[in-house]
């Protein structure tokens, strides 16, 4: 109960990182929409435009590493993965994170302490323009994404570790999920009551049902 209450902790701070993170996306949608009206309304271009989106986008992508991995939600070609049992898929695991994964990521953030460092001394600017803005504060977040993405790693080779033991996966922080997603896993479920399961499926695809008709309406609307 206590390693399982740990990796629920890291879950958490992964989650809480990601979400805080994912408000990023409505700053930048504000940053872009009112740079297009400022463009082609008012020709009043900004200049530092370039590097702020990067800045706002480059900042999403590396903090939300650690919650993309906490939810299981990494690309990976599960063709051959998904029809192995679960020590096998524990092996595997745990060898390309010792192999790969520890080592790329310690790098990164001894690296990036590095890269931010400098950057923080010569107080750094951008070179796209000629007064571009500071981009210390933006370097600095590689180390921190990168401490984040090790600690959810280490949570990973834990449960990996588990998993050897136990010959299952333990349980991890749950997010919202895709409606297809949902339906899988309730179909799968072995701890669900068949009516609920029943239940909680028809709902799924009644909201995915509603969501083609929307769909449909709009276009013929058009």
């Amino acid at each position: 109960m206590n390693i399982q209450r740990a990796l629920y902790t890291i879950d958490r701070i992964s989650t809480f990182t990601g979400k805080a993170a994912s408000w990023l996306i409505v700053g930048l949608m504000t940053l872009v929409c009112v740079e297009v009206f400022k463009r082609y309304i008012m020709n009043m271009p900004t200049a530092w435009i370039f590097d702020a989106s990067n800045m706002f986008y480059g900042t999403l992508f590396m903090v939300c590493g650690a919650y993309t991995l906490a939810q299981n939600g990494h690309v990976r070609g599960d063709f051959l993965y998904s029809s192995m049992r679960p020590r096998t898929q524990a092996t595997l695991d745990l060898v390309l994170y010792i192999t790969f994964f520890l080592p790329g990521i310690m790098a990164l953030c001894y690296a990036g302490l590095d890269y931010a460092a400098d950057s923080w001394r010569i107080n750094e600017h951008s070179n796209v323009t000629a007064d571009g803005p500071p981009v210390y504060h933006f370097k600095t977040v590689i180390p921190i994404a990168g401490a984040l993405l090790l600690l959810q790693g280490i949570a990973e080779i834990i449960r990996c570790i588990i998993c050897l033991r136990t010959g299952a996966w333990p349980d991890r922080l749950r997010d919202v999920s895709e409606i297809d997603v949902v339906e899988e896993q309730l179909a799968n479920s072995q701890y669900v009551d068949e009516d609920a399961r029943a239940k909680a499926i028809a709902n799924a695809q009644n909201i995915e049902e509603s969501a083609r008709q929307r769909g449909m309406g709009g276009n013929q609307q058009t």
